[in-house]
Protein backbone atom coordinates (compact mmCIF):
# COMPACT_ATOMS: atom_id res chain seq x y z
CA UNK A 1 0.00 0.00 0.00
CA UNK A 2 1.35 3.32 -1.11
CA UNK A 3 1.43 6.09 1.89
CA UNK A 4 -0.43 8.85 0.90
CA UNK A 5 1.45 12.35 1.83
CA UNK A 6 -2.04 13.95 1.35
CA UNK A 7 -3.98 13.03 4.74
CA UNK A 8 -7.38 13.58 3.15
CA UNK A 9 -7.11 11.48 0.70
CA UNK A 10 -6.14 8.67 3.28
CA UNK A 11 -9.43 9.04 4.69
CA UNK A 12 -11.22 7.36 1.56
CA UNK A 13 -11.00 4.10 3.61
CA UNK A 14 -13.41 5.14 6.61
CA UNK A 15 -16.26 5.12 4.20
CA UNK A 16 -15.29 1.69 2.92
CA UNK A 17 -15.63 0.58 6.20
CA UNK A 18 -19.08 2.02 6.73
CA UNK A 19 -20.43 0.65 3.14
CA UNK A 20 -18.98 -3.19 4.11
CA UNK A 21 -20.48 -3.02 7.80
CA UNK A 22 -24.20 -1.84 6.48
CA UNK A 23 -24.24 -4.52 3.60
CA UNK A 24 -23.38 -7.14 6.02
CA UNK A 25 -25.40 -6.09 9.01
CA UNK A 26 -27.87 -4.57 7.21
CA UNK A 27 -28.45 -5.31 3.45
CA UNK A 28 -31.92 -4.39 2.81
CA UNK A 29 -30.43 -0.55 3.60
CA UNK A 30 -27.71 -1.24 1.28
CA UNK A 31 -26.57 -3.55 -1.58
CA UNK A 32 -22.86 -3.61 -2.65
CA UNK A 33 -21.41 -7.20 -4.20
CA UNK A 34 -18.40 -4.59 -5.48
CA UNK A 35 -17.72 -3.44 -1.97
CA UNK A 36 -18.02 -7.36 -0.69
CA UNK A 37 -15.64 -8.34 -3.30
CA UNK A 38 -12.59 -5.68 -2.31
CA UNK A 39 -12.91 -6.27 1.33
CA UNK A 40 -10.23 -8.33 1.70
CA UNK A 41 -7.45 -5.77 -0.37
CA UNK A 42 -8.19 -3.45 2.67
CA UNK A 43 -4.71 -2.50 3.90
CA UNK A 44 -4.57 -4.24 7.64
CA UNK A 45 -3.00 -0.90 8.84
CA UNK A 46 -6.56 0.82 7.78
CA UNK A 47 -8.47 -1.75 9.91
CA UNK A 48 -7.29 -0.23 13.03
CA UNK A 49 -9.73 2.71 13.73
CA UNK A 50 -12.54 1.78 16.12
CA UNK A 51 -15.88 2.98 15.13
CA UNK A 52 -19.25 2.40 16.50
CA UNK A 53 -22.48 1.53 14.72
CA UNK A 54 -23.50 5.04 14.42
CA UNK A 55 -20.28 6.20 12.70
CA UNK A 56 -19.97 3.17 10.38
CA UNK A 57 -23.80 3.59 9.38
CA UNK A 58 -23.63 7.02 9.14
CA UNK A 59 -20.67 6.89 6.69
CA UNK A 60 -22.99 4.27 4.48
CA UNK A 61 -25.97 6.58 4.69
CA UNK A 62 -24.26 9.30 2.22
CA UNK A 63 -23.76 6.28 -0.08
CA UNK A 64 -27.68 5.20 0.59
CA UNK A 65 -28.62 9.18 -0.22
CA UNK A 66 -26.25 9.65 -3.37
CA UNK A 67 -27.95 6.97 -4.93
CA UNK A 68 -31.76 8.25 -4.75
CA UNK A 69 -30.57 11.45 -6.11
CA UNK A 70 -28.49 9.90 -8.76
CA UNK A 71 -30.67 7.46 -9.77
CA UNK A 72 -33.69 9.87 -10.20
CA UNK A 73 -31.54 12.45 -11.91
CA UNK A 74 -30.91 9.49 -14.49
CA UNK A 75 -34.56 8.73 -14.80
CA UNK A 76 -34.99 11.69 -15.82
CA UNK A 77 -32.30 12.51 -18.53
CA UNK A 78 -32.00 9.50 -20.76
CA UNK A 79 -28.93 11.40 -21.77
CA UNK A 80 -27.88 12.44 -18.91
CA UNK A 81 -24.12 12.40 -17.30
CA UNK A 82 -22.87 10.93 -14.22
CA UNK A 83 -19.88 12.85 -12.28
CA UNK A 84 -18.10 11.88 -9.05
CA UNK A 85 -16.46 14.79 -7.46
CA UNK A 86 -13.81 13.45 -4.73
CA UNK A 87 -14.70 9.58 -5.48
CA UNK A 88 -12.49 8.38 -3.46
CA UNK A 89 -13.08 4.56 -3.22
CA UNK A 90 -16.93 4.62 -3.82
CA UNK A 91 -18.54 2.00 -5.59
CA UNK A 92 -21.90 4.59 -6.87
CA UNK A 93 -21.20 3.23 -10.55
CA UNK A 94 -20.92 -0.49 -9.81
CA UNK A 95 -24.52 -0.52 -7.96
CA UNK A 96 -26.31 1.98 -10.38
CA UNK A 97 -25.11 1.49 -13.45
CA UNK A 98 -27.87 0.75 -16.18
CA UNK A 99 -26.06 -0.05 -19.33
CA UNK A 100 -26.85 3.31 -20.73
CA UNK A 101 -25.25 6.01 -18.87
CA UNK A 102 -21.82 7.80 -19.12
CA UNK A 103 -20.03 8.37 -15.76
CA UNK A 104 -16.84 9.61 -14.60
CA UNK A 105 -15.38 9.75 -11.45
CA UNK A 106 -12.16 12.60 -10.87
CA UNK A 107 -9.95 12.51 -7.90
CA UNK A 108 -6.74 13.56 -6.71
CA UNK A 109 -3.76 11.68 -8.92
CA UNK A 110 -2.68 9.15 -5.76
CA UNK A 111 -6.64 8.15 -5.19
CA UNK A 112 -7.49 7.70 -8.54
CA UNK A 113 -4.25 5.48 -9.15
CA UNK A 114 -5.38 3.49 -6.07
CA UNK A 115 -8.49 3.05 -7.32
CA UNK A 116 -7.28 1.41 -10.54
CA UNK A 117 -5.61 -1.23 -8.74
CA UNK A 118 -8.87 -2.02 -6.47
CA UNK A 119 -11.43 -1.86 -8.32
CA UNK A 120 -12.16 -2.29 -11.74
CA UNK A 121 -13.06 -0.19 -14.76
CA UNK A 122 -16.36 0.42 -15.48
CA UNK A 123 -17.22 0.13 -19.05
CA UNK A 124 -19.21 3.51 -18.77
CA UNK A 125 -17.10 5.14 -16.43
CA UNK A 126 -14.14 7.44 -16.83
CA UNK A 127 -10.94 8.15 -13.99
CA UNK A 128 -10.25 11.80 -14.66
CA UNK A 129 -7.41 12.83 -12.10
CA UNK A 130 -7.86 16.45 -11.03
CA UNK A 131 -7.71 18.74 -8.25
CA UNK A 132 -11.47 20.13 -7.77
CA UNK A 133 -9.46 23.55 -6.72
CA UNK A 134 -8.91 23.93 -10.56
CA UNK A 135 -10.43 23.68 -13.85
CA UNK A 136 -8.89 21.68 -16.27
CA UNK A 137 -10.77 18.72 -15.51
CA UNK A 138 -14.02 20.49 -16.24
CA UNK A 139 -12.62 21.73 -19.15
CA UNK A 140 -12.16 17.85 -20.01
CA UNK A 141 -15.50 16.68 -19.21
CA UNK A 142 -17.05 19.64 -20.70
CA UNK A 143 -15.72 19.27 -24.33
CA UNK A 144 -16.65 15.49 -24.09
CA UNK A 145 -20.14 15.82 -23.15
CA UNK A 146 -21.48 18.05 -25.49
CA UNK A 147 -24.00 20.15 -23.69
CA UNK A 148 -25.72 16.77 -22.14
CA UNK A 149 -27.42 17.23 -18.51
CA UNK A 150 -24.71 16.68 -15.87
CA UNK A 151 -25.18 15.88 -12.07
CA UNK A 152 -21.84 16.24 -10.07
CA UNK A 153 -22.30 13.79 -6.52
CA UNK A 154 -19.93 15.39 -4.21
CA UNK A 155 -19.95 12.84 -1.11
CA UNK A 156 -17.84 13.70 2.10
CA UNK A 157 -15.73 16.17 0.41
CA UNK A 158 -16.31 19.93 0.71
CA UNK A 159 -16.24 19.64 4.36
CA UNK A 160 -12.57 19.78 4.16
CA UNK A 161 -12.33 23.66 2.44
CA UNK A 162 -12.75 26.53 3.58
CA UNK A 163 -15.99 28.56 2.28
CA UNK A 164 -14.59 30.80 -0.28
CA UNK A 165 -12.79 27.27 -2.14
CA UNK A 166 -16.11 25.58 -2.51
CA UNK A 167 -17.99 28.45 -3.69
CA UNK A 168 -15.18 29.20 -6.42
CA UNK A 169 -15.23 25.68 -7.37
CA UNK A 170 -19.64 25.97 -7.43
CA UNK A 171 -19.22 29.00 -9.34
CA UNK A 172 -16.94 27.15 -11.94
CA UNK A 173 -18.83 24.34 -12.66
CA UNK A 174 -21.94 26.87 -13.01
CA UNK A 175 -19.83 28.76 -15.69
CA UNK A 176 -18.37 25.93 -17.32
CA UNK A 177 -21.58 23.58 -17.15
CA UNK A 178 -25.10 24.82 -19.55
CA UNK A 179 -27.35 22.49 -17.88
CA UNK A 180 -25.70 21.20 -14.40
CA UNK A 181 -27.09 19.35 -11.08
CA UNK A 182 -25.16 19.28 -8.44
CA UNK A 183 -25.63 16.49 -5.00
CA UNK A 184 -23.93 17.05 -2.00
CA UNK A 185 -24.23 16.04 1.90
CA UNK A 186 -23.27 18.62 4.28
CA UNK A 187 -23.17 19.56 7.84
CA UNK A 188 -24.44 22.68 10.14
CA UNK A 189 -22.22 24.69 12.54
CA UNK A 190 -23.25 22.09 15.19
CA UNK A 191 -22.30 19.36 12.70
CA UNK A 192 -18.75 20.79 12.15
CA UNK A 193 -18.06 20.33 15.91
CA UNK A 194 -19.43 16.62 16.28
CA UNK A 195 -17.49 15.64 13.03
CA UNK A 196 -14.03 17.11 14.03
CA UNK A 197 -13.84 14.75 17.23
CA UNK A 198 -15.51 11.59 15.14
CA UNK A 199 -12.23 12.13 12.83
CA UNK A 200 -10.08 12.48 15.68
CA UNK A 201 -11.49 9.23 16.86
CA UNK A 202 -10.89 7.34 13.58
CA UNK A 203 -7.00 8.56 13.52
CA UNK A 204 -7.91 11.57 11.21
CA UNK A 205 -7.60 14.73 13.56
CA UNK A 206 -5.05 16.44 10.61
CA UNK A 207 -7.96 16.53 8.21
CA UNK A 208 -9.12 19.58 8.85
CA UNK A 209 -12.74 20.88 8.09
CA UNK A 210 -13.94 23.72 7.51
CA UNK A 211 -16.99 23.75 4.97
CA UNK A 212 -21.02 23.62 6.77
CA UNK A 213 -24.15 24.72 5.78
CA UNK A 214 -26.75 25.68 8.17
CA UNK A 215 -29.12 27.17 5.28
CA UNK A 216 -29.31 26.25 1.59
CA UNK A 217 -30.95 29.02 0.45
CA UNK A 218 -28.65 31.28 2.20
CA UNK A 219 -25.72 29.51 -0.17
CA UNK A 220 -27.83 30.08 -3.30
CA UNK A 221 -27.92 33.38 -2.46
CA UNK A 222 -23.72 33.27 -2.15
CA UNK A 223 -23.65 31.25 -5.31
CA UNK A 224 -25.10 33.62 -7.25
CA UNK A 225 -27.75 33.34 -10.27
CA UNK A 226 -28.91 31.08 -11.75
CA UNK A 227 -28.61 28.99 -8.85
CA UNK A 228 -31.35 27.20 -7.27
CA UNK A 229 -32.51 25.28 -4.03
CA UNK A 230 -33.70 21.79 -5.20
CA UNK A 231 -34.01 20.02 -1.91
CA UNK A 232 -32.49 20.42 1.51
CA UNK A 233 -33.01 16.98 3.53
CA UNK A 234 -32.54 15.40 6.45
CA UNK A 235 -29.36 13.30 6.15
CA UNK A 236 -31.23 10.08 7.78
CA UNK A 237 -35.03 11.25 6.81
CA UNK A 238 -35.73 7.99 4.30
CA UNK A 239 -33.39 5.44 6.59
CA UNK A 240 -35.09 2.72 8.70
CA UNK A 241 -34.07 1.98 11.88
CA UNK A 242 -35.18 -0.99 12.81
CA UNK A 243 -32.63 -3.51 14.12
CA UNK A 244 -30.03 -0.76 14.94
CA UNK A 245 -28.76 -0.66 18.51
CA UNK A 246 -30.99 1.92 20.82
CA UNK A 247 -27.46 4.41 21.05
CA UNK A 248 -27.77 4.48 17.23
CA UNK A 249 -31.27 5.33 16.78
CA UNK A 250 -31.16 7.71 19.48
CA UNK A 251 -28.08 9.57 18.36
CA UNK A 252 -30.06 9.60 14.78
CA UNK A 253 -32.80 11.03 15.78
CA UNK A 254 -30.83 13.55 17.50
CA UNK A 255 -28.97 14.74 14.40
CA UNK A 256 -31.95 15.21 12.42
CA UNK A 257 -34.08 16.62 15.36
CA UNK A 258 -30.83 19.35 15.22
CA UNK A 259 -30.62 19.18 11.53
CA UNK A 260 -26.84 18.40 11.93
CA UNK A 261 -26.27 16.75 8.58
CA UNK A 262 -28.44 17.35 5.70
CA UNK A 263 -28.00 16.35 1.68
CA UNK A 264 -28.47 19.55 -0.63
CA UNK A 265 -29.78 19.33 -4.41
CA UNK A 266 -28.86 22.36 -6.42
CA UNK A 267 -29.24 23.18 -9.66
CA UNK A 268 -26.94 25.41 -10.87
CA UNK A 269 -27.71 26.71 -13.99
Amino acid sequence: MENFENKIADTLFVPLRGRIYCVETFPHLLKDDMVISIKDKIPAEKENAKQSQYTLIASAVRSINMDRYIKKFMEENPDGVIVEIGCGLETTYYRNDDGKHCWYAMDLPEVIEYREKLLPPGERQKLIKGDILKTDWMDKINEEINSKPVIFSAGGLFYYFPKEDVLTTLRNLQQKFKNAQLVFDTLNHWGIKGIKRYMKQVGHEEATMYFYVDDGKDLIREIGEPAKLLKEQKYYSEIPLKGMDLKTKATIKSSDALNMVKMIHLKLN
